[in-house]
């Protein structure tokens, strides 16, 4: 391609409302432009990376045995109302209403529509295991769209869908997309971890995990471990608590030492009691009433601790929870906010499992000022349910191994991959006959890859400060052809020699045609960002150009006829090593 012919405009600076790196630089590159808050056209250099990342997907898809088809966008509602999510997915799932008043939405997944479709087109085991997907335009109408195409409003999606027998071929259908994710990834250059995770709206009988993009930036955090391979987004990371048994004078180790209440004025804080009382937030216990669905529970974590609510709502089989509002709390304990314990407290307790080896504890008292001390959860309340009910923190215990400390890191979730099971099979009558006859629902797994989003991920990964540095299987073009002067014949001549011996070679080559001067041609193309650069200028009379490999800026003279072979050399080891 000419530069001078393509639909290519630079920007010198990056556009007020872009957050993130890759956002700007994506911007200002010319990779894409905003049509509305979170809708974004691809030009002509983000949609070429755009489709190798998606050949890339496919390649892999088809080599694991998955099927491409392509389902429609808009959906049904009836649909959704049949697996019962219509009325649960919230605000992001798009509505609307076609002339005749029927009620549709715009695929933001398609559990629904992939399940009613095998429904009527299987009907015997033998036609199982089958694997479907599709590369696709998603819609959900997030509430605050940001760091560009991280969280749109549109956006592109592989989304790909196992149907089983039995547990067993599940089983071995989800692992088989796991390994398919990972050959993805380390194809797209992306550095990754995959991770247990929660199942969320999807839902599903079985286990989860997301693929993650180490980013400084990333909306989650997770949790790794320092020992062994263990990784979970955090609000599904386990742990091993430190534990903690200093208490001020005075403290009780069931030693008959009653509870009692004290005097703490203006003190609704963690940090304040730890302030005024001179103890650690490791002796408090905080209690939390909290929202499930439409029953309210009390749930109590140590002060140096954070409730997870995820956690909480798939210990009672529900599908919200949330803290209740202040009116609520006061209305059922009589106090307010920050004077709320669990003795006395007529609501069931959902105890963690730190909160019951403390050995003496303090909390609120259900009473304005007061608190009550020498608390020791095993002798003094009953909990409805013990279990993990925090996230975990840094510095924990690893739950897989005895000698790992867990570690925090940032991630961008690029891909998730999940054992479904029966959900929607039951909820829409996906079934087959086995091999007696009878009826069984199929077993389903469901397997997600943010298309669009790798380009984010991988920029915010592959930049330096003067522009991004693309990975050589997803950049626009292999090579920048730079001749110093659009006017010079002997640099023209070159570089029209050089352009034509590359492309007949099938490597994907700009030619910097412009009339501009060398300064701009150099800032556009770090910009820019593609990987290997030939720059045509002084020496090329003698038969020299300047080869440049934008990963660490390495420069150095070569021959104009050994270049050709130094690019297919590179792009040979390059693909050869990725696949």
């Amino acid at each position: 391609m000419r530069q001078s012919q393509l639909l290519l405009h630079t920007l010198r600076d990056s556009p007020a409302d872009a957050e993130v790196i890759s956002h700007q630089l994506m911007l200002r590159a010319g990779y894409i432009r905003q049509l509305a808050a979170g809708i974004y056209t691809y030009m002509p250099l983000g949609r070429r990376v755009l489709r190798k990342v998606e050949q890339i997907v496919r390649e892999e898809m088809d080599r694991a045995g998955a099927q491409e088809l392509l389902m429609p966008a808009m959906q049904p509602a009836d649909l959704w109302r049949e697996s019962g999510r219509y009325s649960v997915y919230g605000p992001e799932l798009i509505r609307l209403k076609d002339r005749h008043e029927r009620e549709f939405a715009l695929g933001p997944t398609h559990e629904e529509v992939i399940t009613s479709l095998v429904r009527n087109e299987i009907s015997s085991y033998r036609k199982l295991p089958v694997t479907l997907y599709q590369i696709q335009t998603k819609f959900r109408d997030e509430r605050r769209p940001r760091f560009g195409l991280l969280r749109s409003r549109e956006f592109l999606m592989k989304d790909a869908y196992s149907f089983d027998a039995d547990w067993e071929g599940l089983d071995a259908s989800y692992w088989n997309m796991y390994l398919a994710y990972e050959r993805i990834f380390n194809r797209c250059g992306v550095n990754f971890r995959a991770v247990e995770a929660d199942a969320g709206a999807i839902g599903g009988e079985g286990g989860t995990h997301e693929f993650m993009a180490l980013a400084d930036i990333g909306e989650d955090t997770i949790a790794v471990c320092d020992s062994c391979a263990y990784a979970a987004n955090l609000e599904k990371a386990e742990s091993v608590a430190a534990t903690f048994e200093e208490m001020p004078a005075g403290g009780a180790l069931d030693d008959g030492t009653p509870v009692e209440k004290f005097y703490t004025p203006n003190m609704k804080t963690i940090d304040e009691l730890v302030q005024a009382l001179d103890v650690n937030a490791a002796n408090i216990i905080k209690t939390m009433i909290c929202l499930v669905d439409e029953r309210l529970v009390a749930v109590l974590i140590r002060g140096d601790h954070e409730m997870n609510e995820i956690k909480v709502k798939n210990a009672l089989g529900a599908e919200n929870a949330a803290i209740a509002d202040a009116d609520t709390i006061q209305r059922l304990t009589g106090a307010p906010v920050g004077f709320i314990g669990p003795i006395g407290l007529e609501l069931p307790l959902l105890v963690d499992e730190a909160v019951m080896s403390m050995t003496s504890a303090i909390a609120g008292a259900n009473e304005l000022d007061y608190h009550q001390r020498h608390i020791i959860p095993a002798r003094d309340f009953t909990p409805l349910q013990i279990g993990d009910f925090r996230n975990a923190a840094q510095g924990d215990g690893c739950p897989r191994c005895e000698e790992g400390k867990l570690q925090f890191f940032r991630g961008i979730e690029v891909g998730h991959v999940f054992k479904l099971g029966t959900k929607y099979s039951e909820q829409l009558g996906a079934a087959v006959l086995d091999q007696a006859g009878k009826s069984m629902p199929m077993i389903m797994g469901c397997y997600g890859i943010g298309v669009s989003r790798i380009l984010s991920a991988v920029v915010e990964q592959h930049h330096d400060a003067a522009g991004m540095v693309w990975p050589l299987a997803l950049a626009p073009y292999h090579v920048h052809l730079i001749p110093i002067s659009a006017k010079d014949e002997t640099h023209m001549k070159v570089a029209q020699q050089l352009y034509d011996e590359l492309q007949s070679s099938g490597v994907e080559v700009l030619l910097d045609d412009r009339e501009e001067r060398p300064g701009i041609k150099f800032k556009d193309s770090d910009l820019i960002g593609i990987p290997l650069r030939i720059v045509i200028g002084k020496d090329a009379g003698h038969g020299q150009i300047e080869f440049v490999q934008r990963l660490g800026n390495q420069k150095e003279l070569i021959g104009t006829e050994e270049i050709g072979e130094r690019v297919r050399q590179i792009l040979t080891n390059h693909y050869r090593a990725r696949t």
